[in-house]
């Protein structure tokens, strides 16, 4: 009976931590037409809108976005089509 009472409370555990592949993602977004200051705080709020984004900090002088998020509720496409709603079409330019 042991050998059941452990197997269970490792599924449980693993059942309330959201399964084991669940988890944080960052990527790196190259973002197209950032033409004034003012840009990436309308590009950062238009990823903060993405359900699952933890967060996004958008340099103008890098025309990027590192952007956090939980891979189990959304994607880079949600990511990238976010973006491009509000003008600013972005591609994948790194993951880590």
């Amino acid at each position: 009976m042991k050998p059941l009472r452990v197997a269970f409370i490792a599924v449980a555990a693993l059942w309330i931590s959201g399964g084991a592949s669940a988890g944080e993602q960052s990527v790196t977004l190259e973002v197209g037409n950032l033409f004034c200051a003012t840009c990436p705080y309308i590009v950062e709020q238009a990823l903060a809108d993405v359900p699952g984004v933890a967060s996004a900090q958008v340099s103008y002088q890098e025309k990027t976005a590192v952007v956090t998020f939980d891979d189990e509720t959304t994607t880079v496409a949600a990511l990238t089509a976010a973006t491009a709603a509000y003008g600013f079409p972005s591609r994948l330019a790194e993951s880590r």
